[in-house]
This record gives structure tokens, C-alpha cells and sequence, in this order.
């Protein structure tokens, strides 16, 4: 079977766009995909659409890729639209693999856009709401926030103003890690005073401002342990990928010397596993597979993106994806190993809490990321000697875990 290769990958910078429309924002993120793969938009056999926002936010409820598409030109050829929650981006990418190891095209397109500011906000929130079985979700609502049980917030850490309820299950979750392993807000804060500096190096983030891990812990709480750096904000922006086979990268006349190999491309699904089960973790089984694909293993990577929709989820998948034992990733990440120049960098681009998280174009943004490393054109950021990359990105909630979370492991 024919390798599949990252022809041409490409972002805008993720942030809030409020004067841009959506299309402008996607046409950036091609044109520029396109002048890395040195191919136009004719040489494309087959395009993936992912975005969640454009029938909530914008109205556009059916053919949300055909129409932004229509307005890019590309056009003719078979058109999927992909929704997967915050793993929708990644999920258009693991299609476009399929689409071309199935012999379907030899050249696809995966494309990601959302437009997130609008001016009512809690409109924007409502999105999340969804990310879960509506016709439960009181209840999924109880289950979840009774994992954090046990742990008592100290005075002064919720905060007056409305967000998202997701808060307070990713609140839940640092809650029932901290009782389990003993993990420590601190070690949470210095997960998300890493990222906020490394963002510093990367033009494509939203935030690119340095924090300590005393003005992470100072600022704005949300609610404990949580305070507002160590959370993702609204994003606005687009991320586009062109994958190839052997042939497709012949036919376009591609320099193969930048392309890199997908060397595995898993996307898994929740189970019903106890709170007891964390070797059942999605994240984790859906790592496994990702590693046996690409016949490595976690002592093979060189760097990593990770989905950290809050700081607390960096922790989690570092653990997931056998980087440290579980329990483990909070002490690591304090002692600086996972930080630009440690044992293995993780979120060098800032990760979703600095450089963004506009839902569908976030997986292939992390994408982008771990090709620029690979190709050792990250500058201040540079991983030096990176050839082994993974990204991890989930989307929803369904039991305890995410409902989809897709596992990519690239290779120079």
C-alpha cells in the first residue's frame, strides 16, 4: 500500500477575526496549503470540510463545504462535510487518508475553518453545550462534576461571571486527578505558564504573552483550580492540509524532501468505562493502536500537540500517550520536561490555551505545527533534531471520557 504524505499544510493566525468572513479566512489557509504542495486546486481528487459553527453561529445548517468552498474555487469534485466536535479538523484529516489509501483519489484536501466571535458571546458558549447527549444532559452534567467530589475550593476561586458549564467538568476533572494522584494546582499552572511562553515564538497564536506559574495562579479564577490563562478561548481562523499517495506526489510534482510521512492515523470513540479503568481511557487505546500502526513507540517521539482545551488536559493525554506514568504528568511538567528544551517538548506552539482552539481547524492547526518541526522551520521554537512527531485532539463527552479523539504520528 502506498505511503501517504503531507504534501502542503498551511494556517491563518488563529484569533478574533471579527471584519473577515468565513471564506476569506478558509481561502487563506488553502492558498497558502496550496504554494507549499506546489499544486493548484485542479490537481485535487477529493476535499473534507470540518466546522462546527457555521449553522449555529452563522445559519449556514446544510452544505456548510460546498458553499465555502464554492466561494474558494474548488468545485466538481466529491465534497464531505465533517462534524466531530473539537476533533472535527483531525477527523477530516484521518478521511483524507482513508479516501486516498482506498485508492479513491491520489491527491485530498482537509480544511478546517470557524468563525467563533460573534457579538453575543454566550451564543459562541452555547456551541459546547451540544458536545454531549442533549437529551441527558443534566445528568451527564451530575455524573461528571461528581468526580470532583472531595476536593473543596477555597474561597474566592469561582468566578461572578457566566461561562461555559464545561469549566466545571474540566474543573472536575483537576479535581479528581488531584485526589487520586495528587496533583497540585501548581503543577496545573506550570502546564499553562509553559505554553503561554512558548507562544511567544509562534506568529500563528492568538496570545503571545509570557506568564509565570505565581501570575497564572493569581489571575481570574474560573472555577478551582482553574484560572482564566490555563482556558482556551474563542477562536476565529483556518487550517488546510494536502495529502498525497506515491503517485499523487509524482503527478503534482512535489518536492519530496518537505513532505512528511503519516505514519499512522487512528480515530476512536468513547466506551463505558468505571471511573476505575483509566487503562481503558480513550485517549490512551487510541495511542496504542496510533503506535502499533507506525511500528514506534512513545519513547520514539520527538515532540508532541497535545489538546489542552484547558491546562488540566495536557496533563491527562501526556499520561495517555505513555509519555509518564498516570498520575505522573502534573510533577513532569513542573520539573520542566515537557518544555521547549526538555526531554520532550509538548505544545511548542502554545498550545490550544495561547494559540487557539476555532474547533474545526484546531486538529489540523496542530498538524501544521508538528510539520514545521519536522521540516526544522519552527525558528525560536525549533525542536532540534525532531524526526518523530504526535498529536493528540478530542472532541465531546460521552461517559466520562471524550466521545471521539484522534491520534496522528508523523514522520520526517
Amino acid at each position: 500500500m502506498s505511503n501517504i504524505y503531507i504534501a502542503g499544510i498551511a494556517m491563518t493566525v488563529f484569533g478574533r477575526h471579527i471584519e473577515r468572513p468565513l471564506d476569506d479566512l478558509a481561502r487563506e489557509a488553502l492558498n497558502g496549503a496550496l504554494k507549499d504542495a506546489g499544486c493548484t486546486t485542479g490537481d485535487l481528487g477529493a476535499a473534507f470540510y470540518a466546522g462546527m459553527t457555521n449553522g449555529p453561529l452563522q445559519g449556514q445548517i446544510s452544505i456548510p463545504g460546498q458553499v465555502v468552498f464554492s466561494k474558494i474555487g474548488i468545485e466538481g469534485i466529491p465534497i464531505y462535510n465533517v462534524e466531530n466536535a473539537c476533533a472535527s479538523g483531525s477527523s477530516a484529516f484521518n478521511l483524507a487518508v482513508q479516501s486516498l489509501k482506498a485508492g479513491a483519489t491520489d491527491v485530498a484536501l482537509a480544511l478546517g475553518a470557524e468563525k467563533m466571535n460573534i457579538a453575543d458571546k454566550m451564543k459562541a458558549f452555547s456551541i459546547f453545550e451540544g458536545g454531549w447527549d442533549v437529551s441527558r444532559a443534566e445528568e451527564n452534567y451530575q455524573t461528571l462534576v461528581k468526580m470532583g467530589e472531595g476536593v473543596v475550593p477555597p474561597p474566592g476561586t469561582e468566578s461572578d461571571k457566566p461561562y461555559s458549564k464545561f469549566m466545571q467538568i474540566y474543573a472536575a476533572l483537576c479535581r479528581f486527578h488531584m485526589k487520586t494522584y495528587g496533583t497540585t494546582q501548581r503543577q496545573i499552572a506550570a502546564v499553562s505558564a509553559k505554553n503561554h511562553t512558548h507562544s511567544v515564538h509562534n506568529p500563528y497564536s492568538q496570545f503571545r504573552k509570557p506568564f509565570t506559574i505565581e501570575e497564572i495562579l493569581a489571575a481570574p479564577p474560573i472555577t478551582y483550580p482553574i484560572t482564566l490563562p490555563m482556558c482556551a478561548p474563542l477562536s476565529d481562523g483556518a487550517a488546510a492540509a494536502i495529502l498525497c499517495t506515491e503517485e499523487g506526489l509524482k503527478r503534482i510534482g512535489a518536492d519530496k524532501s518537505r513532505c512528511i510521512k503519516v505514519a499512522a492515523s487512528v480515530i476512536r470513540s468513547f466506551t463505558h468505562r468505571r471511573l476505575d479503568e483509566p487503562q481503558k481511557n480513550i485517549g490512551r487505546l487510541a495511542a496504542l493502536q496510533a503506535y502499533e500502526q507506525a511500528g514506534l513507540g512513545p519513547e520514539d517521539m520527538h515532540v508532541a500537540e497535545v489538546h489542552d482545551a484547558s491546562a488540566m488536559g495536557e496533563i491527562l493525554q501526556v499520561e495517555n500517550l505513555g509519555f509518564v506514568p498516570l498520575g505522573q504528568g502534573g510533577p513532569a511538567a513542573e520539573r520542566g520536561e515537557f518544555t521547549l528544551g526538555g526531554r520532550l517538548p509538548v505544545n511548542p506552539s502554545g498550545g490550544l490555551e495561547s494559540k487557539g482552539h476555532p474547533l474545526g481547524a484546531t486538529g489540523i492547526g496542530q498538524l501544521y505545527e508538528l510539520v514545521t518541526q519536522l521540516r526544522g522551520e519552527a525558528g525560536d521554537r525549533q525542536v532540534q533534531g525532531a524526526r518523530n512527531a504526535i498529536q493528540e485532539n478530542g472532541g465531546g463527552l460521552q461517559g466520562i471520557e471524550e466521545a471521539a479523539v484522534a491520534i496522528h504520528i508523523l514522520s520526517k
